[in-house]
């Protein structure tokens, strides 16, 4: 295990020990007053300097960094982020509203500025790296009218399709991407005018239907006058969906009279619903949604969950979730059948704070001891049937000194436990959903017997910097592709140590598939081995050729292909099952790019480059023909097939053949010769044997 974890702290300590300044991007384009960059590097006695600049009319070229002070209208600041990195801010130092009548603080024409700066970092008066920025900022386009929060009122609405502009939401105010809006300027259309709302509900009625009498072109043919269609216009397909009905008005009645309620209705808890607390309140947990932490998310009934929420404190909390007591964890939760429990909780302190506490900035003139702050809310939920019988919180406080600004990492997790053993979450029964993740399992050795244990199979989750060091994983979707990776420093020194670098990326590829079968279908059983699929793993071989600066041989990526095929129809919807499931590493060689005039990677040991380490998923779907074999007639004769061409000769002979599907074939086929017989006799006896008999008669007389 030393030996794996040795490459990133090499690849670390060669990052803080670099004494170069560099900008991280090192350009920007700008849309905005608001511009962040980072300088890395030996941060000591560094100034920074903002100019704008301007590309030579013959070489296009840029002058070189100049550490020379001059005005312009952006305001440059500095913070430092760690021993050697600061945060750049540059902020436009000007209003971005169109201009009045006697304004001077303003933009004259929406593309307010349009320049190029520099941003200069300089040691004394020697410029030592440079950032450079383009500024492409259009003004604030604001309504000359204030607008109203009353909603557009719209006349006649049964007799009038939708209204004249439907999306037209707020009167006096333009609503964003709706074209038909009377209340949006010239201006303001510009800003979304190929993205407005389509169709009636955008107030773009569909066009004329190429059948519509109205839409006779030139081109048009002769006959179409006789079988074009007369409509009116106002004949719209959403006419008459508005019912314009009555205001009800309430009758007054005595304060002192109790309104009537009806009896509450409890629906008892099944997996995936809401639980409530006694007082019929959501039941909530701080949780993740869309990169954000939720602080009052709902909790659903058998439903486990882990999340960390990551927060920078600059002063000691004093609110939930980071402050909390006791008795206010301490409620009533309802049980699921009309009774309560009430969350048990219990307190552990923590000593070591190292994996919550990170990014340390210190100040030595703002010293704070933040007592009692909450850690990490462990939930754990013991049910039976469809009820809980037991809530027990595991709340984990710590007491640390706060000097300047830190990052806090809280964690907040809820575990359902039936028994001794926890609940394991489904897919699906019996196929899997769509978008849920796929189970899978580790074959345990403890026992003589089949038995699996469950866990996942998983993707990078690249967070924040997209480093591997701090990247984190992602389960496997069913019938989801996907395709993610991180990035690993890695510097000329690191290159000379192929082994320890095989051996690191591999470790790194190892740690996303530890199981070793994948569970068939969404419901399996851990104990049945016919529910499981073993995972089927390919090693891919490549001769080993490691030059100086070169490192061959590296699993750069890891693809997984999982092949899928419906196994039949419950209640309307297709059940899938997965079929097999193959991982494979592809092999790649790892050079230092010293291409563009740049050769310090080449030369120096100590400067890294970013390499990307990647993971995918790729499903498959097997097609199964489910109907009945095609016979002779129809793989010789395909113009008379009835499922490849519109006109079905076959089905030309109703009720006689077996297309017909109202009734039993017998019964069609009975009662078809019955048709035909009364035909044939109509035939007989009717008006052409009569003239037969007559004729007969008529000759056998003379």
């Amino acid at each position: 295990m030393a030996k794996v974890l040795a490459l990133p702290v090499v690849l670390l300590f060669c990052w803080a020990d670099s004494k170069n300044l560099v900008f991280q991007p090192s350009s920007v384009i700008a849309t905005g007053p608001r511009i962040t960059a980072f300088l890395l590097g030996n941060i000591t006695d560094v100034s920074l300097n903002v100019r704008a600049v301007f590309p030579s009319n013959v070489t296009g070229s840029i002058d070189p960094p100049s550490c020379a002070a001059e005005e312009t209208q952006w305001i440059v600041t500095k913070e430092q982020v760690g021993m050697n990195a600061l945060r750049v801010h540059l902020h436009l130092n000007k209003s971005l509203h169109l201009c009045g009548e006697n304004e001077t603080d303003c933009c004259p024409k929406p593309l307010c500025v349009l320049e190029s700066l520099q941003i200069s970092a300089c040691v004394g008066n020697t410029a030592q790296a440079s950032l450079l920025i383009q500024a492409k900022i259009y003004a604030h386009l604001i309504s000359t009218n204030a607008g109203s929060d009353s909603p557009t009122v719209i006349p006649n609405q049964v007799y009038e399709p939708l209204g004249s502009c439907p999306c037209d939401l707020t009167s006096g105010t333009c609503d964003i991407r709706c074209c038909c809006d009377k209340d949006c300027s010239a201006e303001e259309l510009k800003l979304f005018q190929s993205h407005c709302l389509t169709g009636p509900f955008g107030g773009q009625l569909p066009p004329v239907p190429d059948y519509h009498c109205s839409a006779q072109r030139e081109d048009s043919p002769d006959w179409f006058p006789f079988l074009c269609v007369i409509s009116p216009l106002e004949n719209n397909p959403y006419l008459g969906l508005f019912y314009n009905g009555d205001n009800i008005i309430t009758k007054p009645r005595p304060s002192f009279q109790m309104p009537i309620l009806s009896a509450p209705v409890f629906n008892i808890y099944r997996q995936g619903n809401p639980i409530f607390t006694l007082d019929d309140q959501l039941f909530t947990i701080p949780q993740m949604a869309i990169g954000h932490c939720v602080y009052n998310a709902p909790v659903a009934f058998l439903e486990n969950f882990s999340f960390k929420c990551v927060t920078l404190l600059g002063s000691c909390p004093t609110a939930f979730p980071l402050q909390t007591l006791p008795s206010d964890l301490s409620m009533k939760v309802n049980n699921g059948q009309g009774g309560d429990v009430t969350v048990e909780v219990r307190e552990e302190t923590v000593r070591d704070l190292n994996p919550f506490l990170s990014n340390a900035v210190v100040n030595s003139d703002q010293v704070k001891v933040c007592e009692s702050v909450t850690l990490a809310l462990d939930y754990t939920f013991y049910w039976k049937g469809n009820q809980m019988t037991k809530i027990i919180l595991t709340r984990s406080v710590g007491t640390f000194i706060l000097k300047g600004s830190v990052e806090l990492t809280t964690r907040y997790s809820a575990d359902f436990l039936i028994g001794e053993h926890a609940s394991e979450s489904n897919s699906n029964n019996p196929g899997y959903q769509v978008g849920r993740p796929i189970i899978a399992g580790i074959e345990s050795t403890q026992t003589n017997a089949f038995s699996v244990q469950r866990t996942s199979i998983n993707l990078w989750k690249p967070v924040r910097d997209g480093l591997c060091l701090t990247a984190e994983k992602q389960p496997v979707l069913f019938a989801e592709n996907s395709t993610s990776g991180c990035h690993l420093f890695v510097s000329l020194q690191n290159l000379t140590q192929c082994d320890l670098l095989r051996d690191t990326v591999a470790s790194l590829q190892a740690d996303l598939i530890t199981a070793t079968y994948v569970a068939n279908s969404g419901n399996p059983n851990s104990e049945t081995e016919a529910d499981w699929v073993k995972i089927s793993v390919s090693n891919s071989s490549n001769s080993l050729g490691d030059v100086d600066g070169s490192c061959s041989g590296i699993a750069s990526h890891i693809h997984i292909h999982i092949w899928s095929y419906v196994t039949r129809t419950a209640e309307g919807n297709a059940q899938r099952n997965i079929h097999a499931i193959k991982v494979w590493s592809t092999l790649s060689t790892w050079t230092l790019d010293c291409g563009g005039g740049d050769v310090s990677p080449c030369s120096d040991p100590t400067e890294a480059q970013l390499f990307h380490v990647t993971s995918s998923v790729t499903f498959i779907d097997i097609p199964i023909h489910i109907g009945p074999p095609k016979t002779r007639f129809q793989i010789n004769f395909t113009e008379y097939d009835c499922d490849r061409n519109d006109v079905c000769w076959p089905q030309m002979f109703f009720p006689l053949t077996k297309y017909y599907t109202g009734e039993p074939h017998s019964q069609s086929l009975a009662k078809g010769l019955i048709l035909v017989f009364f035909f044939l006799a109509a035939s007989v006896l009717g008006t052409p044997w009569r003239q037969i008999r007559q004729a007969w008669n008529s000759s056998f007389l003379s």
